[in-house]
C-alpha cells in the first residue's frame, strides 16, 4: 500500500515539471533553498513528544499493553517504515499543503479558504480509516485538526518543511512503537495496545493543547509574526493566471 504513495508522488512531481512548469522547489519552500534544518527539527521534536506520551501510557496504563517485540520482524519493519512512510507522508504533504494549497490560494485569492479546505479534506481522505469505525466520528476531530495544524505550520513558516518533518515523525512513531488490532497500521512493533477502543482524552488532547503549544514553540524559534494576514489575508494573483503554480511561490501567497 505504501508503494502507491510513491508512484503518487512521482505523478505530482511530474504533473509539476512537465505540466505546470514549475520547479519542485516553488511546492515546497518560499526559501531559496530547502531548510532540512526546519525538516530535521520538527521530525525530531514530535519523534520525542509523541513517544514521551506513548511511554508515559504505558506506565500509567501497563495493562493496555503487551511487549509485541520479535526481532527479526521488528528489524525489517523499522527498515521499511523507514523507506516507504517518509514517502507516503510527503505524498500527502505536497499535494494537500503544496499543490491544492497553492492551486486553491489562486483560485480563490485568499488563505483561509485553502487551510480550510485541505484541513477539511484531509480528514475526509481518513473516514474510511478502521479508527473512524471503532471510535465512531468524533475521531475525525483529530484528522481534521491535525490538518489544520500542519496547514497553519505551512502558511505562518513559508514553506512544508515542518509539516513535512513533524507528518513523517508521526507516522514512523505510530507504526514502530504501538500498533493495534484495529488500527490502520498493522505492524510488528514494539507494543501492541490490547485495550478496548473508545474515544478519549488522547483524541482531543493533542488538537486543543499540544498543536497550540507547539505552534507558540515554533512561533518563537521561528520569529512568526502578522499571523491574521499570513493566516486569513488576501493572496497576490500569479502572473500567469493559466497555471495552478506560479512562478515564485512567495507572489502565490504573499499578502497585499
Amino acid at each position: 500500500m505504501l508503494i502507491t504513495f510513491a508512484i503518487g508522488l512521482l505523478g505530482l512531481y511530474l504533473a509539476v515539471r512537465f505540466l505546470h512548469k514549475q520547479p519542485w522547489l516553488s511546492l515546497t519552500t518560499a526559501r531559496n533553498k530547502v531548510d532540512w534544518k526546519r525538516i530535521f527539527f520538527a521530525f525530531s521534536t514530535w519523534t520525542f513528544v509523541s513517544a514521551m506520551f506513548i511511554f508515559i501510557d504505558i506506565q500509567l496504563s501497563p495493562d493496555d499493553y503487551i511487549l509485541n517485540f520479535d526481532l527479526i520482524p521488528f528489524l525489517i519493519l523499522v527498515l521499511i517504515a523507514v523507506l516507504l512512510i517518509p514517502l507516503q507522508t510527503s505524498f500527502e504533504e505536497y499535494f494537500m499543503r503544496g499543490y491544492l494549497m497553492q492551486g486553491l490560494g489562486t483560485l480563490t485569492r485568499n488563505r483561509w479558504i485553502p487551510l480550510l479546505a485541505t484541513s477539511l479534506l484531509f480528514g475526509l481522505l481518513h473516514i474510511f480509516n478502521p479508527e473512524v469505525e471503532k471510535l465512531g466520528m468524533g475521531i475525525m476531530v483529530f484528522y481534521i485538526g491535525t490538518g489544520l495544524f500542519l496547514g497553519i505550520l505551512t502558511l505562518m513558516d513559508d514553506g512544508l518543511e515542518l509539516a513535512l518533518g513533524f507528518h513523517a515523525a508521526n507516522n514512523l512513531t505510530a507504526a514502530i512503537l504501538v500498533t493495534a488490532d484495529w488500527t490502520a497500521f498493522q505492524t510488528h512493533s514494539l507494543y501492541r495496545d490490547i485495550s478496548n477502543p473508545e474515544l478519549g482524552w488522547d483524541v482531543f488532547i493533542p488538537v486543543l493543547v499540544i498543536y497550540p503549544i507547539l505552534l507558540i514553540f515554533f512561533s518563537f524559534r521561528y520569529g512568526w509574526t502578522n499571523w491574521k494576514d499570513r493566516l486569513t489575508g488576501p493572496v497576490i494573483a500569479p502572473k500567469d493566471e493559466s497555471n495552478l503554480l506560479d512562478d515564485d511561490t512567495t507572489d502565490t501567497f504573499s499578502t497585499s
